[in-house]
């Protein structure tokens, strides 16, 4: 109960300074609603909108005001189109979390199995191979990739060139749809990930409980991966949860050049468009949902380390 109450505070002051964050740099930053709204309105009109929007309300009390209703379940309309901003999400939600999913499973099948070959073979000439790739991997920025992968896949050799459509339209126009976004997301943190588990294993392998499980005859494939990856994994569990903010971060850059529908295109026409309260609320769904990966991934320690089950409860 202490770690649920711990965490609900975590969640409120997360929440809260993101948001008040986001809502202060977009003040700073500066942009009427009301110009882009009505761009050949009079001085008048748009005078009428702000106040109608109550963007004409002191700074604290237009952000209150936010705040008070999105715990209420209310994310605000658009300016524009008067669309609700819930609708919006709902729409464009399961394409960013197919996407940030994707990813993270082709980069863990990627990098796991990379990370204990690398590992089992430490210093040797095949893991300085498979390190240097890795590093030249990690090099290369997001942007870039996904433009050379649309150039020579897309447009010059005409391999993937099926838009984005939903899973129930057609899985393999589906899957067509996502591999050059899903590979240009998946890729850096392919490197991250397969680093972190050697260094890991590395040391692993040298704890007395190795050499025991060696000594009693056991296959080197059953020490590695029945003996060795679990307590070797925690790191690598930690930084994908926390690597959900460059994910969300990088799947903004995807979706724009992709032309994905996703909350990340959202979050982009939002800052474009100056709308406060799609920007708002999406920055805030975001914060709660990496609060409560986070959480999850603590309750999932517990379960691979047996060290800290123990650790807990003798406290």
């Amino acid at each position: 109960m202490r770690l649920i109450a711990r965490r609900l505070l975590q969640l409120v002051v997360v929440v809260i300074l993101a948001t008040f964050i986001v809502f202060a740099l977009q003040k700073a930053r500066g942009g009427d609603p009301a110009t882009a709204v009505i761009p050949f309105g009079s001085a008048q009109q748009r005078a009428q909108f702000n106040k109608d929007q109550h963007l004409s309300d002191p700074y604290f009390v237009q952000y209150g005001k936010w705040l008070g209703n999105f715990l209420q379940g209310d994310m605000g309309k658009t300016y524009n189109t008067n669309q609700d901003v819930s609708d919006l999400v709902k729409d464009a939600a399961p394409v960013s979390i197919q996407l940030i999913l994707y990813a993270q499973v082709l980069a863990l099948l990627i990098a796991i199995p990379a990370g204990v070959f690398t590992a089992y073979r430490a210093g040797t000439k095949t893991d300085a191979a498979i390190n240097a790739i890795a590093f030249g991997l990690l090099s290369i920025p997001a942007i870039v990739l996904a433009l050379v992968l649309s150039y020579y896949l897309s447009a010059k050799w005409k391999i993937f060139t099926t838009p984005y459509v939903p899973l129930g339209a057609g899985l393999s126009e589906h899957i067509q749809g996502m591999v050059l976004p899903v590979v240009t997301l998946a890729v850096g943190q392919i490197a991250v990930y397969m680093r972190l588990l050697r260094s890991d294993m590395i040391a692993t392998l040298q704890e007395d409980f190795i050499t025991m499980a060696k000594s009693k005859g056991i296959s080197n494939q059953r020490v590695l991966w029945r003996h060795a990856l679990r307590p070797s994994s925690l790191t690598l569990l930690t930084v994908a949860g926390l690597n959900f903010g460059t994910l969300i971060s990088g799947a903004i850059i995807v979706e724009v050049l992709f032309s994905l529908p996703g909350i990340g295109q959202l979050l982009a026409n939002a800052i474009v468009q100056v709308q406060y309260p799609m920007l708002q609320s999406i920055v805030a769904l975001i914060a709660i949902v990496y609060v409560v990966v986070n959480f999850l991934l603590d309750a999932l320690y517990v379960v691979i380390d047996p060290r800290i089950r123990h650790a807990r409860s003798a406290a």
